[in-house]
Formats: structure tokens, C-alpha cells, sequence
């Protein structure tokens, strides 16, 4: 997590929009000094000149005139499109007195540049832009670019809400009087950290991009225009436990997992059912509260609701409890009226155009892909594919519809047109070229170069030009796996499926086409990856993330046991890969036998410590499932009958029990989330499944 510095700031806010013109050496007239001129024309909400229209005329061949975005966090990353008059190839920038990695930089025209922001110190700074050592070319734009003095990590969220996300400022002095608001909503379950840094939870909202606000006391607020966005996306931060030590009160809130309202007359549960069980209703705004001074130690809570599936939190230590209540699609539940919405929201995309870049041609004109080889056979041809980050480090990487393919002979004015469609929000692209054979099954593509491109805002509907990605990077690298994988058991694991990507900061990840090998167990040599990418230039601040799996058959299945964090960032020593954790057995109830819906007992084979449990309990056909939270590894806990919760509590027929054993870096059972409840948030897991009946 970044480490803002600090810097005392008045509280301000940040327009969306708005420019000036730059500076000129003493005796060089600005482009709008002119007596009687009219002002530059400015596209709508982005502070740069429309370059369609003539221009306003000046002797002087440089200027710099505005930048889009115009602001951005002060931590650096978000793409920005400079516009100006004579810049040049070897064109250089400044945001104040940080120069721009060269490697980040896109000379597009002489009237536009692509760049980079660097990390910066909240509030306005110049922009100059120089070309080469030519000082005499050099020109300032005064306060071209403004950075945030706030900023939220993850910048966005589904619009259900829920959301768990820290708000990092600069200069700032949150106290206990702070409150954080988005879309003049405020954000509930509030924590103040530090005097910069807060956390709270996303409220429901609406799609697209929204005011971030925090205020402290009788301080004017400060606002971020485009601070947050709402997306029709999940993302697992939602939800959890949180507050402070329970201490004779317990607050319960309650919501749909899928419209993000409150649920009223859910049943909160703390305790298992025996003597000193409490039990409560939520109200109309979905919250239950509990003061009763036997909560002075955890204690297990569990929420159920009429035509939900329930969940369980097992010894929980802190005061908050905030869960999502998935619906249950059961025939007497449609009979109440129309099924709970579970899809089909209608949310709109949008679409990003632009070029790859490469280097090496004539200025200002597009160059040949000359790091990725010629063609050998008739089959094979030179192609490139544009690709959205993933949130899945070990995705299977699949190679997109030749229709969508960029090629060496496609239109372009410093390079290859291409078109992306995405949902809303802040995007990361990134592209790959190189060798492609569709005449073999499954298709072979080998990447030889990539480029990447942060921070690309895109609005629901939208549509961001001028977005160029440039392909610097060549694959060049081996990166080498040391594991240590479990023994093969009876049941399994008796293969090893590895991956590696590149972790793009807060951004997502690169997936690779050579980033999935798969020897059987026992691993008798390291495994090697080829064709991967340095991390320097535009890579700078990345780390490679590789995942190692112990897995089951060909369909990869259970009994498994995952390391799921694996960083490094260099390809200069081998990554070691141990710590697997020990695969679960489940001891109340047998397998195969009858359960009594209440007591559940789990050991683990040796391995790494584990920090959660997690029971994934499903019946009636796929249709209920009880999740049940349970700190540390082996255990054997009890929970409370549900069978009074009409279509919200486990049926009657066969169920499967999914055990799921997990390692988390940082964990802390009293901040969980919902995120730490899947694969996609544990360092390392194992899981395996056991059929029983009720």
C-alpha cells in the first residue's frame, strides 16, 4: 500500500476540468495574448484543445496548452494526454520537477504526447514539455495538471454497495469528527486510521463516476469529482466483520447480495442455539441490534432470512457484523412474486479506441513490429490482441476471436488502430503481439512484444480516444518455479498446474500465453516459464505473482491445495513455492452418512498454519448455500437450527460439504471480508468435498 507523504493542504476541490495556457520565454507572444482574439476552444470536460479545429495563430512554433484528465491521485499511475504545438520525437515532460520515464512516454504528433503521471505532492504542479536538450523549445503551462488530495483504493465497486475501500489522503488531519461521503451519500462503518488514512463502506448507488468526499469538523470538505466509480461489477470487498471488541453490543446489517437493499426481518442469531442464544429481527433498514452483557467474549452469529441463503461467522471478536444475503430461486420463493433480480441489469459499457505504438519509424509515422519475427510457415501470421487486466492472477489464458486480431497491415496514424469494449470504471489495457497458427487445435499464439496503459476512465456509454499502447516490451525473460508440492494421496492432488502474470500495481493483472504449465506430482525439476516480460520502462513498479496448484485429474478439481501469492521482482533468482497448505478431512459428520444440520468437525494433513476456515454447504439442487466462517484450521464448532426459516435454511437430501482451508497475508478475523471467503482473496488454500445427507 502506498505511503502518502505528508504535506499540509488547505481543503479544496478538484473540477473535472479546466486549463491554461503556457508560459513563453520573455519576448513570445502566448497564443491568447492576441488584442481582440477569442479564447482556445476546449473539448467538453477535459481541459485540452479540439486539434480538429484551426488554430488560433501564433509566431510561436511551442506551447503547451492543456492535459486530459487535468487531475489525478497523487500517487501516480493515470494516463494522461498532453496537448500542445511543436513537440517532437525525443519530446520530454515535467509534472513540476519530475521528469517522465522516457519509456512511459508516446510521442503521438507534434500536437499531442502520451504520458505517464508520476506520484506527485496533492494540489496543482506545471507541466513543461522540452525537446531533447533543446532549452530553447522548452515551454511551461502553469498548473496544467492538479494532483487529488485524496483517493480511494478501489476506486471502484458494484453499485449495490458494500464496498470496504481505504481512502488514503495528503496533508490531511482526519479525526473521530471525519466523515466520507460519495455521491453526498455517506459512507457507513467509518474508521480513521490515521491522520491520512480512513476506511469505511461503500453505500449503494447508481452507475458511473461519483464525488468523493471527505470533511473533518467545521472544515470545508474536500471533493474529488471523479473520486469513485460505481460499476455492475463484484469485487469481494463488501461485507464482513468490523468494529470494535464486543463489549455487550452487537450491531447486525443486512442486504441483498444483488440489489444492495436491506433486507427487514432477517433473524440474527448469536450464539448456537443453546441457552444464552439471542435472537433478533432486522427492522426495515436491514440492521439488528443486540445489548446484552453476556456478549463480552465471541461469539458465533449467524444470519438467515426468508428465501435467502444464510451465513455464520463462528467466535466472532468485534461489535459489527455486515453480510450480503444471496436469494434462494425456489418455486414456493417465486410464488411471493417475482424472483429476487439475479442478472439482466442493463449496465452499459464502454468503448476505448486508440493505436499500438511501436518504435523505430520515421517521426510522427507508424514503424514495423520489428520485435516479433517473420512468419516461418504457411499457417502462421503476425498478429496482436488488446486485453482488459484481470482480477484472476491465475486465469487460463485464452486467446480472444481472430476477428478482433490487430495486424501488421490495419490502419493508423503512428500506429495500429484497435477498439476495446469495457464496463465502466477505471481500466487498464494491455496488449500482446506476436506469432499466431489457427490451423492447429487449441490455436498456438507466442507472444514476442506487449505493451501496457494505466488509468483509463471509462464512463457508462462512453467512449475514450486517443488511448495508445506502446509495444516497447519484449519477452524475453525465463522465470523459474522452485516448488515443493505435496505428496500425491489416495484421493489426490496428482498434478501440479503453475501459472505466472504480471500484478500491474492496484490495477489487475497480466495474463500470459506461456503462463500455464502442468507436470504431474511428484515435481521432479523446477518449472520454467519463457516468453516473459522484463519489469522496467512501463512495467516499472510491477511484480511478477506466480500460483502454484496441487490439483486432481485433468479438470484440475479437488482434493487441491493452492499457493496463490507468489511475488518476485526479477527473473534473476529462482521463486520458491512452498507452504502448501494440508488438504481438509471431515470428520463430523463421515462422509456418506446422515447429518444433523448442526455439528461440523474438520482436521487438516500437515502443512502451513491456517488463519480461516471456510465451509461452502450446499443443497437442494445447487439452490441454498450456508456459508459458515471459522477462525484458525481444525476445530469442531456447533451451529444453530435454521430449520424454522422458510426457504432459508439447508433442505432435506443429499448435501455437499466444500471445506475450504486458507492462509491470507495480513489476516485479521476481525476485519474479514468477504473477499477473505473465496480463492481470489487467500494467500493459500486448500479445499475438498465430502457428500452427505440431511
Amino acid at each position: 500500500m502506498l505511503a502518502p507523504a505528508a504535506i499540509a493542504l488547505p481543503a479544496i476541490a478538484i473540477a473535472a476540468s479546466g486549463a491554461c495556457i503556457a508560459s513563453a520565454p520573455e519576448g513570445i507572444v502566448r497564443q491568447t495574448a492576441d488584442d481582440g482574439s477569442t479564447d482556445a476552444t476546449f473539448w467538453a470536460e477535459t481541459g485540452v484543445p479540439d486539434p480538429t479545429l484551426p488554430d488560433v495563430g501564433t509566431p510561436d512554433p511551442h506551447a503547451v496548452l492543456g492535459a486530459n484528465p487535468s487531475h489525478g491521485p497523487f500517487a501516480g499511475g493515470q494516463r494522461v494526454l498532453i496537448q500542445g504545438k511543436g513537440f517532437a520525437s525525443n519530446a520530454r515532460v515535467w509534472f513540476g520537477d519530475t521528469e517522465i520515464d522516457p519509456a512511459t512516454l508516446v510521442p503521438i504528433d507534434p500536437s499531442r504526447v502520451q504520458v505517464s503521471a508520476p506520484p506527485g505532492i496533492a494540489g496543482p504542479v506545471d507541466l513543461t514539455v522540452q525537446n531533447g536538450d533543446d532549452e530553447s523549445t522548452r515551454r511551461t503551462l502553469a498548473g496544467g495538471y492538479v494532483y487529488d488530495p485524496i483517493f480511494a483504493v478501489p476506486p471502484s465497486g458494484p453499485v449495490a454497495g458494500g464496498t470496504a475501500i481505504d481512502i488514503f489522503g495528503q496533508g490531511t488531519a482526519w479525526d473521530p469528527s471525519t466523515v466520507a461521503k460519495i455521491d453526498l451519500k455517506p459512507c457507513s462503518a467509518l474508521t480513521v486510521v490515521g491522520p491520512e488514512h480512513l476506511t469505511c463502506i461503500v453505500p449503494q448507488g447508481t452507475p458511473g463516476s461519483k464525488t468523493l468526499s471527505v470533511a473533518s469538523g467545521d472544515n470545508s470538505p474536500i471533493n474529488v469529482l471523479d473520486g469513485y466509480t460505481y460499476e455492475d461489477s463484484e469485487n469481494g470487498y463488501k461485507g464482513g466483520l468490523s468494529g470494535k471488541p464486543l463489549a455487550g453490543k452487537l450491531k447486525v446489517l443486512v442486504y441483498s447480495n444483488f440489489t444492495g437493499d436491506p433486507i427487514p426481518g432477517a433473524f440474527a442469531i448469536a450464539g448456537t442455539g443453546g441457552p444464552g442464544t439471542l435472537t433478533a429481527a432486522t427492522d426495515a433498514t436491514g440492521v439488528a441490534l443486540f445489548d446484552d452483557p453476556s456478549l463480552d467474549a465471541p461469539r458465533t452469529v449467524t444470519i438467515a432470512a426468508k428465501c435467502s441463503s444464510p451465513i455464520s461467522f463462528v467466535d466472532v471478536p468485534v461489535d459489527t457484523v455486515t453480510v450480503y444475503l444471496d436469494p434462494v430461486l425456489t418455486p414456493a420463493c417465486a410464488q411471493m412474486g417475482d424472483p429476487p433480480p439475479v442478472g439482466g441489469k442493463g449496465a452499459q459499457g464502454g468503448l476505448i479506441k486508440g493505436e499500438l505504438v511501436w518504435e523505430g519509424g520515421v517521426e510522427f509515422k507508424k514503424a514495423p513490429w520489428t520485435n516479433v519475427p517473420s512468419p516461418l510457415g504457411p499457417n502462421e501470421e503476425q498478429a496482436a490482441y488488446v486485453f482488459l487486466a484481470t482480477t484472476d492472477p491465475s486465469a487460463t489464458f485464452y486467446l480472444p476471436n481472430m476477428s478482433l486480431a490487430v495486424r501488421p497491415d490495419d490502419p493508423g496514424s503512428i500506429g495500429y488502430e484497435y477498439t476495446y469494449s469495457t464496463s465502466a470504471g477505471n481500466r487498464t489495457l494491455y496488449a500482446l503481439a506476436g506469432i499466431e497458427n489457427r490451423a492447429v487445435s487449441p490455436p498456438k499464439f507466442t507472444a514476442y512484444a506487449m505493451g501496457v496503459v494505466k488509468g483509463i476512465p471509462v464512463t457508462p456509454g462512453g467512449l475514450v480516444e486517443h488511448v495508445y499502447i506502446p509495444m516497447t516490451k519484449t519477452l524475453d525473460q525465463i522465470l523459474t518455479l522452485d516448488v515443493d508440492a505435496p505428496a500425491p494421496g489416495p484421493k489426490g492432488p496428482d498434478r501440479l498446474r503453475a501459472t505466472v502474470s504480471i500484478m500491474l500495481g492496484n490495477d489487475g493483472f497480466a495474463t500470459l500465453p506461456g503462463g500455464q504449465k502442468t507436470p504431474f506430482l511428484p515435481v521432479s525439476e523446477p518449472v520454467k516459464f519463457t516468453f516473459v516480460p522484463p519489469l522496467d520502462g512501463e512495467l516499472a513498479g510491477s511484480t511478477y505473482l506466480a500460483t502454484a496448484r496441487a490439483v486432481t485429474g485433468p479438470s484440475s478439481s479437488a482434493p487441491l491445495s493452492v499457493i496463490g501469492r507468489l511475488l518476485a521482482n526479477s527473473t534473476s533468482q529462482p521463486i520458491p513455492a512452498g507452504g502448501f497448505v494440508g488438504v481438509p478431512t471431515l470428520i463430523t459428520p463421515a462422509p456418506s452418512s446422515a447429518w444433523d444440520g448442526k455439528h461440523l468437525e474438520t482436521t487438516f494433513a500437515p502443512g502451513s498454519p491456517i488463519d480461516l476456515s471456510v465451509y461452502d454447504i450446499v443443497s437442494g439442487n445447487g439452490l441454498v448455500r450456508w456459508t459458515v466462517a471459522v477462525p484458525k484450521g481444525a476445530h469442531a464448532i456447533e451451529l444453530p437450527d435454521l430449520s424454522f426459516v422458510a426457504d432459508g435454511s439447508i433442505p432435506k437430501g443429499p448435501v455437499t460439504i466444500g471445506i475450504y482451508g486458507a492462509r491470507i497475508t495480513g489476516f485479521n478475523y476481525g476485519a474479514l471480508r468477504y473477499r477473505d471467503l473465496r480463492p481470489v482473496g487467500m494467500t493459500a488454500y486448500s479445499l475438498d468435498t465430502f457428500s452427505v445427507h440431511l
